[in-house]
């Protein structure tokens, strides 16, 4: 009868059998197969791959048979290591660089850490922790925060040893500001914590019905609503390039842009042959400036912000990249042979909330009166942009756009032709 293996490959002598040599064979037993399975120790190699570990009939020396394996090489990733399924403790050191799972073919396993080292079961079905309760402990030296101790070898325990505390642990005493706490022992109810510098915390109590947190300049109130004023307002108005910079604090602001209005054109003196001895051509009027309206949430401005307002020979406002104005076009000059009619159409506001176009210039038939186009907040005679008449008398210069965004007239032959109002900025804070 030949011989039989045991589940760590210990080769079992049928009776009578190796006679003479039955020697060799218990000494490779002892020596070999039962001394790995008892104090030895192989290295495993990994290759950014998994690992099956397998036993053959024999008692020749096996890699699966040790009793611990030093898991070294590439893992290049969390790996398994496949053991035999057979009853049998290991101890696994894990020299790799990632986490490697011990199991067997079926079973879900243990996985060791990154360089540490685990005592654990296979039970041939599944691999366990070998110990999962202990009586009794003492270490050679102080555990670490990182292994849930304190790093400390005595009862005092200060600064960096110290990542996260029971509170229900705590039973006296007042855990000041500084050390992270309020300094205080109770908490008004329902009220306001207030920060009190380096001492104890303040409390603003709610108050009456319908009040509202304010402050003062120096300290929170509970007033009534209305009670503490409402916000800080602030206008300005750019009539010259600038840049804008958002003060703190500030919550919104309303942008109105105007462009600069059109620049009217000379007059000519019209021959006999046309009209009467002595008649005139009136150059045309400029267009008038549009106008846009926008309102901006502070959050929504990053940053500094370029002001441009609008004069010859580039005639838009602009806020930044948010609202802007282009202004009006520029009246023809009259000729000797007709008077210009137009419409000199006026700018357009873009970006805006309200987005508007400015009026246009118009000519007439030689001789009368023509009318230069309004800004687009103009509207005949309001404040910004009004358009102006041109002189009756002859010769005579254009007049100049009125306020900001007016269109320019022209001259009355031969006289020149009138410059546009400038454009405008208004930049409004609300706090």
């Amino acid at each position: 009868m030949a011989s039989t293996y045991s589940a760590l490959k210990i080769q079992l002598m049928a009776t009578g059998e190796n006679s003479g040599t039955w020697g060799n064979v218990t000494n490779d037993n002892l020596g070999i197969a039962l001394e790995e399975a008892i104090v030895g120790s192989e290295d495993v190699t990994f290759a950014s791959g998994p690992v099956t570990l397998t036993l053959t009939d024999t008692n020749a020396s096996q890699t699966a048979r040790n009793l611990r394996l030093n898991l070294v090489g590439t893992s290049g990733g969390a790996q398994n290591l496949i053991v035999p399924s057979i009853e049998k403790v290991y101890i696994i050191n894990n020299g790799c660089a990632d986490a490697i799972t011990v199991k067997n073919s079926g079973g879900t396993g243990i996985a060791v850490p990154a360089g540490k080292t685990m005592y654990v079961y296979n039970n041939g079905t599944n691999v366990l922790d070998a110990i999962t309760h202990l009586t009794s402990l003492t270490l050679a030296t102080a555990l670490p925060v990182a292994s849930g101790g304190t790093g400390s070898n005595t009862a005092t325990f200060s600064g960096a040893n110290i990542t996260s505390l029971n509170a229900s642990s705590i039973s006296s005493g007042t855990l000041t500001v500084a050390r992270g706490g309020t300094g205080a022992t109770t908490l008004n109810a329902e009220a306001v914590v207030i920060g009190n510098t380096t001492g104890a915390v303040k409390f603003v109590d709610p108050g009456t019905t319908g009040n509202v947190l304010t402050s003062n300049g120096t300290a929170w109130l509970s007033q009534a609503a209305g009670g503490g004023g409402g916000g800080d307002y602030i206008m300005t108005a750019y009539t010259s390039p600038a840049t804008w910079t958002k003060p703190a604090g500030l919550k919104a602001v309303k942008v109105t842009v105007i462009g600069a209005g059109g620049n009217g054109g000379s007059g000519g003196t019209t021959p006999p042959v046309c009209c009467a001895p002595g008649s005139v051509t009136i150059g045309a009027p400029g267009g008038g400036g549009g106008a846009a309206v926008e309102y901006l949430d502070a959050p929504a401005i990053p940053g500094p912000v370029t002001v441009t307002v609008g004069s010859a020979p580039s005639k838009t406002s602009s806020f930044g990249p948010f609202v802007s104005a282009t202004g009006g076009t520029n009246g023809t000059a009259g000729s000797s042979t007709s008077a210009p009619v137009g419409p000199y159409a006026g700018g357009a506001g873009s970006g805006g909330t309200f987005n508007l176009t400015g009026m246009a210039g118009y000519g007439n038939t030689i001789g009368a009166q023509v009318y230069g186009g309004g800004s687009a907040l103009g509207f005949g005679q309001a404040i910004l942009g009004r358009a102006a008449v041109t002189p009756v008398s002859n010769p005579a210069a254009g007049v100049a756009g009125l306020d900001y965004g007016g269109g320019g007239l022209g001259g009355r032959g031969p006289g020149t032709g009138a410059s546009g109002g400038a454009g405008i900025v208004i930049v409004e804070e609300f706090y």
